[in-house]
């Protein structure tokens, strides 16, 4: 009998990574490995969008202030500066804390783009899932929201598509009616999620003489919620300085109660009085950036009575993200 021939496979193509297409996740993956795609190239790309980025904002203009925006600021806008300028007939892009139906952005009917800050992200970054949707509203048909959805894991980040040297300085509301440039004449849905949102409100206001610092009034008590750029270690050791020496405070009755850790950014909050204003606590706020900055640049080490008032601190720190 004639011996048979070993029969050969022909050889696939040699596929990089970079080059291997998204499938779903049971189909073969097309690399060649004969695996499912989940089991192979998928299982990188979904660790890439599901990975924790712990500082999204890291790198844009007014770092701080993007934070109070996504997590403590009920109703604020702010003018973002495009690399290359805004594109034909877009003649604006604002950043909004919140947008109507909990939209993650909306093309307006004169071609400006809203970006809502605070929508449920899919990914771990949600740097990535912003710029994605940014994207998508500046190409979206005027008067159309922008739904949500998994940003790709190599597309761009907001820090690849807003000027570095541009200016952020966020404009604080008493309400939502920036949403709609005629109140009067908005749909049902969007009147009613107005008038939803500015009734859970709570009044906010932006101190203008140190940066990031935010008075907001509650019904028992008023806070002043303050987003530090500082390494958190360093900043606790320095708020327990000055709290171990009796000057953490911002005046009489008010208190130092402890930290938000959001974003990868610590926010020191104070109780204050009822009684006392964001206007009243704006000079005592200068005078502690001072006392903060010299406890900063302190390097002897913490005494007994300062590693406490540090463990007091550390306990009543609450993580937001």
């Amino acid at each position: 009998m004639a011996k048979k021939r070993p029969q050969t496979k022909a050889k696939r193509p040699q596929i990089t990574d970079g080059e291997i297409p998204v499938v779903g996740a049971r189909e073969p993956c097309p690399c060649g490995s004969g695996r499912r795609y989940k089991a192979c190239h998928g299982r990188a790309a979904a660790q890439a969008v599901t990975e924790l980025v712990h500082r999204p904002f890291e790198g844009l203009p007014g770092e701080c202030d993007w934070v109070a925006l996504r997590e403590l600021v009920p109703a604020a806008t702010a003018e973002l500066t495009l690399k290359g300028g805004l594109p034909e007939g877009v003649p604006s892009v604002t950043l909004a804390t919140v947008l109507p139906m909990a939209w993650p952005a909306l093309r307006r009917e004169d071609g400006s783009v809203l970006l809502g800050l605070q929508n449920d992200t899919a990914s771990g970054d949600i740097s990535r899932d912003l710029a994605d949707t940014l994207q998508r509203a500046l190409q979206a048909k005027p008067g159309t929201p922008v739904q949500g959805r998994r940003a790709p894991a190599d597309g761009p980040r907001l820090q690849d598509l807003i000027d570095p040297e541009g200016a952020f300085e966020p404009v604080v509301h008493s309400g939502f009616e920036f949403w709609v440039p005629d109140p009067q004449n908005a749909t049902p849905d969007v009147s009613a999620s107005l008038e939803r949102a500015n009734a859970a409100a709570i009044p906010t206001v932006k101190l203008t003489g140190v940066d990031a610092a935010y008075w907001c009034e509650t019904p028992e008590k008023n806070h002043l919620r303050w987003v530090m750029p500082h390494p958190e270690e360093r900043l606790l050791d320095a708020l327990a300085r000055l709290h171990a020496a009796g000057r953490s405070n911002l005046g009489e009755g008010t208190r130092l109660v402890g930290s938000f850790r959001a974003h990868g950014l610590t926010v020191p909050v104070w109780d204050l009085p009822s009684g006392i204003s964001a206007e009243d606590i704006e000079k005592p706020a200068a005078e502690f950036a001072e006392r903060l900055a010299a406890a900063l640049a302190t390097e002897e080490p913490l005494t007994a009575e300062e590693r406490r008032a540090r463990g007091g601190l550390t306990n009543r720190q609450v993580t937001l993200s």
